[in-house]
């Protein structure tokens, strides 16, 4: 199976290359899973690099290390790694890897909302130690592969309820106390886990910096800096994107009118709403329901980048290669 064809380009000075996951719209499933050689030469990148979507890697066999916000991890398989959007990571002398890679970005959990949360208790616990078949997680990640590309009627659905099989069964291999490295240690990111924690509570709603700030007893400026040190993104950036992800999941999910959205996402001013859901998507509330409507099935998507920095393209048939 060949690869998926890659481009290499330059970063702006001082920028990390950030890779995106990005699906033609209207097709709605923004999700790919394949080994390491399916998926490409980026699923093993040797320089730092941030994404914009989630990555599960699944390490069965190989050499080397994973290096996940600086924190330094020889490879020891099996086990298990959650990367969330932000966080910076690459690889490093890694030779031979066997596993599967899955990427997704948060559309892909509007079922279950909550799976955001775990996600982010997972990435603070890398890399999750795995009892080899025990777990049942290589099985499942080949099922889950198996429907990918299998294409067969209700695949979508039966692949998101795998996902949340998969991060519960993971919850379970990261009992509280494992192994942390150094930079789960710090403050900053025990500080950015509250942050999340407490946003994904709110589903973003009247939800502002300050207000967590406070809640969270710290100033909005000491809050801005260890999230941003933590995760790359701002608390503003992380509570909007959970209210788009909110937004998202009551349009697909909801009868509730445009308005009663807004209301519910903290949004006083439906108008002000549609303009910010349209910023965050290139859709306006209406169209993305109506996309949801109409059963579009996934045809098409892929990872990309920004147009400096390297990427990579996925199949439109939900194969990859």
């Amino acid at each position: 199976m060949n690869p998926l064809p890659t481009t290499l380009g330059t970063p702006r000075t001082g920028e990390l290359p950030l890779h995106r996951l990005e699906v033609p719209l209207p097709h709605l499933l923004p999700f790919a899973i394949g080994s390491f050689d399916s998926i490409g030469p980026l699923s093993r990148a040797n320089f730092p690099h941030r994404h914009a979507f989630y990555e599960i890697v699944h390490v069965t066999g190989g050499t080397g290390a994973h290096v996940l916000d600086l924190v330094h991890r020889p490879l020891e398989p099996p086990h298990l790694c959650v990367i969330t959007p932000g966080q910076v990571h690459h690889w490093e002398a890694a030779e031979g890897l066997t596993g599967h890679v899955m990427l997704f970005n948060e559309d892909f959990l509007l079922s279950h909302p909550d799976d955001a949360t775990a996600l982010d208790q997972l990435a603070d616990r890398p890399w999750l130690r795995l009892r080899d078949r025990q777990d049942g997680i290589a099985d499942l990640l080949a099922e889950m592969e198996r429907e990918y590309r299998t294409l067969r009627e209700g695949y979508a659905g039966v692949l998101r309820a795998y996902l949340h099989i998969l991060i519960v069964r993971a919850l379970r291999n990261s009992e509280p106390g494992r192994e942390r490295g150094p930079a789960a240690a710090g403050r900053a990111v025990d500080l950015a886990a509250a942050f999340t924690r407490l946003i994904a509570a709110k589903g973003g709603a009247e939800s502002s910096v300050a207000s967590c700030a406070k809640e969270l007893g710290v100033s909005a400026g000491h809050l801005h800096t260890l999230v941003k040190a933590a995760t790359g993104q701002t608390p503003g950036r992380l509570i909007r994107r959970r209210q788009t992800l909110e937004a998202k999941r009551l349009l697909a999910r909801t009868d509730l009118t445009v308005r009663q959205v807004a209301r519910d996402t903290g949004f006083a001013d439906p108008a002000y709403f549609c303009r910010f859901f349209r910023r965050e998507t290139g859709l306006s509330p209406g169209d993305y329901r109506a996309a949801f409507d109409r059963g579009s099935g996934p045809t098409g998507g892929g990872i990309h980048h920004d147009p400096r920095i390297p990427s990579i393209a996925a199949a439109a048939t939900g194969t990859v290669g």
